[in-house]
């Protein structure tokens, strides 16, 4: 997997209301520059699945820090028109997250998205926001399926996840949460935001 160094406009959203959302481009983190945004994000009320409410913004530093050295990760900020608005990282799941917890076909990429929490939310945002990240996964080639491995108790990303076309296949338990282990085929997620 590699990264890029510059911002890049990601392939548009697709669906109901997609036109309304605006112009959403990824650039990679800068751990020490984006830290007090990012800080700010995880520990809020409303990211209570990261699993960083109690982080000092030396420990999100340190954590993407660790992030932009492997060689099996990578964190990107989504910008909506150009202020950043969301995050991605993208993982290897032979290598990070979900090692022994199933078994890894070729072209397996794993992902996580995070919305930036807002006072002002814009209607249908969050599903253009994973339509497009995941637009942008299957835009490599060798991406043939996305595996994601949300909190089971996160019922909203459940129904986000369903939207683009994944699909559970069991509840696994990681050492920090159980998990609803699902699925996203190419031809799955084209049927999806096609519909």
């Amino acid at each position: 997997m590699s990264t890029t160094s510059t911002t890049r406009t990601i392939r548009s959203a697709t669906g109901p209301g997609a036109a309304r959302v605006g112009h959403l481009t990824l650039r990679p983190v800068d751990p020490l520059k984006d830290a007090v945004l990012l800080h700010s994000w995880l520990t809020h009320p409303k990211s209570a699945f990261w699993m960083m409410q109690d982080a000092a913004l030396v420990d999100v530093e340190r954590a993407y820090m660790e992030l932009a050295a492997d060689e099996h990760q990578q964190a990107h900020l989504g910008l909506h028109d150009g202020v950043p608005a969301f995050l991605t990282e993208r993982y290897d799941p032979a290598h990070r997250e979900l090692v022994g917890l199933y078994e890894p076909e070729p072209g397996d990429v794993g992902m996580h998205f995070l919305v930036a929490p807002t006072d002002r939310p814009v209607h249908g945002f969050t599903r253009a926001v994973i339509t497009t990240v995941m637009a942008e996964l299957f835009a490599d080639p060798a991406t043939r399926r996305v595996v994601v491995e949300p909190d089971v108790a996160n019922t909203a990303v459940h129904a986000l996840n369903a939207a683009v076309g994944f699909v559970p296949e069991r509840e696994i338990q990681k050492p920090e949460k159980k998990a609803l282990l699902s699925f996203c085929t190419r031809e799955q997620f084209e049927k999806a935001v096609s519909a």
